[in-house]
């Protein structure tokens, strides 16, 4: 038999219960269709994210605008950077939360290379493969240079007049600096003895060819389609034609961020990969470059960027428009997986130049940085396909083969080199 009161007690566990669930309604984002449900419930609901004024902010772009962040109970705030180091220092002090990052940069960070605060950074998220570029002067076009081996008398003249030949990159340990120093090196022109090699942020590249500060640059898109637009440089490589579907850049955290809000990580990874398909569905793109090509995001004319994101290539040299079936992707062909196969070939890099005067512990670095776990667990709640393994070996387009099982033999295995001993 029921207790006197018990009817009044259930009932006001029951109100309570209502009101609980009515006020966790009220605090759900617009547009909220069922699918974050409390336990799924961000840790952190405003985030920043840092980006560069690049064509491969697209995804972050996409994200916000499409109202995907929101979607999965992220506010999100986009916040345009200067630089690369800006965009390392701002994640290191917390006041963005997630970042636009070269592959590479989370390393440095972890590693406190090139006076960087030793930070821990990972990478959970790939953002895009392909679509960065090396653009020379236009006057080397009229000497016939089209291969590194060709520049090779000129960078000889400039050296014996005592001026050696200048090429800028975006960041000194970054992806940029990767394929400008390997498309050198692969002609037999050392990247740091026989030029010099300055560091010019992505949206400053051409007015800094136009003045004459350097003869070349590699830098992403779309600085390399507004060079040509603009006269005044020929693209002379792609990225993709030295490293075809090559990792480029990532959506990096701190550690101790994803440590401390999981649920939030996820979160953004759910809302990237939504983006990341979005983009990749071409009939997107020209949406795409009309919103990313705004003054708050990359400040660029929209046909600039359009071309080279729907892969037709102008070189710039004269040759007839192109056709790259290896344009910049952002989802297919596993394009977001972090694989860790990629931290060891970064890592290789920077043991051949010099940039650690000891062997790192490769696979010990790669385990902490690179975070397939965080990847899968989300890609297997939303139903996607992911790789099994983390590690897979790469050939590039000097058919020198990468095995991520002997990355130090691979550092001392180039004719030209920075390693002390070898």
């Amino acid at each position: 038999m029921r207790k006197p009161g018990a009817a009044r007690s259930l009932s006001r566990r029951q109100f309570l219960h209502a009101s609980g669930m009515a006020a966790l309604l009220a605090n759900l984002p617009v547009g909220w269709a069922g699918r974050v449900f409390a336990s799924d419930a961000p840790e952190k609901t405003t985030i920043r994210f840092g980006i560069i004024a690049l064509t491969d902010c697209s995804s972050i772009v996409m994200a916000h605008e499409l109202g995907l962040f929101k979607k999965y109970g992220i506010d999100s705030v986009i916040s345009k950077e200067a630089s690369w180091a800006v965009i390392r220092d701002r994640l290191i002090l917390g006041e963005n939360q997630a970042t636009h990052m070269l592959y590479s940069m989370p390393y440095a960070s972890t590693m406190g290379l090139f006076g960087a605060p030793q930070k821990p950074v990972v990478i959970p998220f790939v953002i895009n493969r392909n679509g960065q570029a090396i653009t020379l002067h236009r006057k080397y076009l009229g000497q016939g240079v089209q291969q590194p081996q060709q520049l090779r008398p000129l960078v000889a003249a400039a050296q014996q007049q005592g001026s050696p030949l200048t090429f800028a990159v975006t960041f000194p340990v970054g992806t940029h600096a990767m394929w400008m120093r390997y498309w050198l090196g692969a002609a037999g022109i050392h990247p740091d003895k026989d030029v010099s090699l300055i560091t010019i942020p992505p949206p400053q590249m051409v007015a800094n060819l136009k003045v004459g500060k350097m003869e070349g640059f590699c830098v992403g898109e779309p600085w390399n389609a507004r060079a040509v637009f603009d006269k005044i440089g020929y693209t002379v490589i792609t990225s993709q034609q030295i490293w075809k579907d090559h990792p480029e850049k990532v959506l990096a955290f701190s550690e101790e961020f994803v440590e401390k809000n999981p649920k939030t990580v996820k979160a953004i990874l759910r809302a990237m990969f939504e983006a990341s398909q979005y983009i990749d569905n071409l009939e997107n793109r020209e949406r795409v470059a009309d919103i990313v090509s705004r003054p708050q995001y990359i400040n660029c004319p929209k046909e600039v960027i359009l071309g080279r994101l729907l892969g037709t290539y102008d070189y710039g040299n004269g040759n007839p428009v192109a056709e790259d079936p290896d344009y910049m992707t952002f989802f297919v062909r596993h394009t977001n997986f972090p694989w860790k196969s990629h931290g060891v070939w970064f890592l290789s890099q920077f043991r051949r130049w010099g940039m650690v005067q000891e062997p790192p512990e490769y696979h010990r670095l790669v385990d902490r940085v690179n975070r397939p776990d965080i990847y899968r667990e989300v890609a297997k709640e939303l139903g996607l396909d992911v790789p099994a393994e983390d590690y897979k070996t790469e050939i590039l387009f000097d058919g020198v083969l990468f095995d991520p099982a002997k990355p130090e033999e691979y550092a001392r295995s180039f004719p030209l080199h920075n390693v002390l001993g070898a």
